[in-house]
């Protein structure tokens, strides 16, 4: 039997392909970034082709470094950035406009609109979420509106939506020549559209978006046998065996199964989860009710979601926009060239605030400046806003769970910075730990499909793979910590009640 899993993860600012072996051990890793289309302030768009090229292109690199042959290869799992939604033509397999990324915050008006007749959570007991630009329904409902011809297309059943795995899984499976159309639990959780009860499409909120029914995929378990990949020279034959969105892939791959575990990813967003078992809790203070995996024909698993929008974007920011760092990897070094922030506080609310404030009306604020604050000040306030941002969502599952948290336990890149993980163990006043695996997106991705074909026995043998890296413990006085925590706090209050009337006209957001 293949003892290998073959992880496909499609995130928002690359593409990768990891194999791994019956150990959840790394054997093989190909990435290829794609662009960020950023036609007007708040727009963000990706080409689907070019996610489509690069995907093909990783798949083969990884089996090739691996020196593995498709047959060597147990399953695929898909994992992707959620929310993005893709809108193609079925008969040509051409996207018929760009993604709208998760982060594009266009559909604002209709948001404000729809929120006016009935508040932001008229459908939150249906979906668990509020009506907020960050979900897919509303993209979809931009582009069937403003691309010509395409709402009579749709209602032809001659468009197709999905979010990334959709539309990678279509175009493995044979695209025009017969794919299969399909999403998971936790992917379809994110649309605005599915019932958390049924894990159906709901029957009312596609006639609230004009999203006609034959337009959405197949809703499938997170973890089960999906069809082959038909691609000749390219992992021709595997079973696609596994989809999570990637937050919950992340969760999976942190080995968090059960009821009160909990992760905290660290990459373009951060995002954090505590599962709540099979029942669903809805959050009175901020947070969003999701699903975390379905495996099977199991019940769900469901949980509370602490969703950050901007984190690791921000220092990919300072080197693109600013130039104040060459890689990504060199904010580490500028920041820890200061003792401290010099007393700058950085919001990046570059898309509004998400969890647990919900404030579209924000926008990014650099506050506490003055000549004394430098380069590195500025490093450093960038990386101290993910930790500040995340213990605004842990004061928030808190307030929902009635429960500290023994300890945190992270992932994603980020992670590697041992001067933010240990800021952040300083402001929660709780150990932060660092896996070995800190790409447990993918891993998780792994795990699903190795479920699904046998590779591993049970969720009890993935636990059992876990190993911790580094234990972060904090340092800090607790007199400190909240004084510092005021401060940000403080500082997020400077950068609300910014979008208004004429910031939509500068943003060209005044329509529909």
């Amino acid at each position: 039997m293949a003892e290998h899993v073959l992880a496909l993860d499609q995130g928002t600012t690359s593409t990768r392909a990891i194999v791994f072996d019956a150990q959840g051990q790394v054997v093989s890793t190909a990435q290829r970034e794609h662009d960020q289309i950023l036609p007007r302030a708040g727009w963000v768009e990706h080409d689907p082709v070019e996610i489509w090229t690069g995907a093909e292109w990783v798949l083969s690199s990884a089996l090739a470094q691996a020196r593995l042959s498709p047959s060597d290869i147990a399953g695929i799992g898909i994992t992707n950035q959620r929310e993005t939604a893709i809108v193609w033509d079925r008969r040509t397999g051409r996207p018929v406009h760009n993604a709208l990324v998760w982060q594009d915050t266009r559909t604002q008006p209709r948001i404000d609109r729809l929120i006016d007749e009935g508040g932001a959570d008229r459908f939150a007991e249906t979906t668990g979420l509020p009506l907020a630009t960050y979900f897919s329904a509303s993209k979809v409902a931009w582009i069937l509106d403003h691309v010509s011809g395409a709402r009579e297309a749709a209602e032809r059943g001659d468009l197709l939506f999905g979010t990334p795995d959709t539309w990678l899984v279509w175009n493995l499976t044979g695209g025009i020549r017969g794919g299969i159309h399909v999403t998971d639990v936790t992917n379809a959780s994110r649309t605005l559209l599915m019932d958390l009860r049924t894990l159906d499409w709901s029957d009312e909120l596609p006639e609230v978006w004009g999203i006609p029914r034959a337009m959405l995929p197949g809703i499938h378990s997170s973890s089960e046998i999906l069809g082959d990949v038909q691609l000749p020279g390219a992992a021709d034959g595997i079973p696609v065996a596994g989809i999570l969105g990637d937050q919950q892939a992340a969760t999976f791959g942190q080995a968090a199964f059960d009821l009160g575990e909990s992760k905290n990813t660290y990459g373009t967003g951060n995002f954090l989860l505590v599962n709540t078992g099979e029942q669903i809790v809805r959050s009175q203070h901020g947070l969003i009710t999701t699903v975390a995996y379905r495996i099977g024909s199991e019940p769900a698993r469901y949980a509370l979601e602490g969703s950050i929008a901007v984190t690791g974007s921000l220092v990919q920011w300072l080197r693109d926009n600013l130039g104040i760092i060459r890689r990504s990897e060199d904010v580490e070094a500028l920041a820890a060239s200061v003792e401290d922030n010099g007393g700058a506080y950085f919001v990046p609310a570059f898309s509004g605030l998400f969890a647990p404030y919900w404030r579209p009306d924000a926008r990014g604020a650099l506050v506490g400046m003055t000549r004394f604050v430098n380069r590195g000040h500025i490093a450093r306030a960038a990386l101290e806003s993910t930790a500040f941002q995340t213990r605004d969502v842990i004061e928030a599952v808190v307030g929902d769970t009635g429960r500290d948290l023994a300890e945190l336990r992270v992932d994603g890149g980020m992670t590697r910075d041992d001067l933010l993980m240990q800021f952040q163990a300083d402001i929660l006043g709780l150990p932060v730990v660092r896996p070995r695996v800190v790409e447990t997106t993918a891993l998780g991705a792994a795990y699903a499909a190795g479920l699904a074909t046998g590779v591993w026995a049970s969720r009890e043998e993935l636990r059992s793979h876990w190993q911790q890296d580094r234990r972060f413990e904090p340092r800090m006085p607790e007199d400190e910590r909240e004084r510092r925590y005021r401060q940000w706090q403080k500082a997020v209050t400077k950068s609300l009640d910014w979008v208004d009337e004429d910031a939509r006209v500068l943003m060209g957001a005044t329509d529909a």
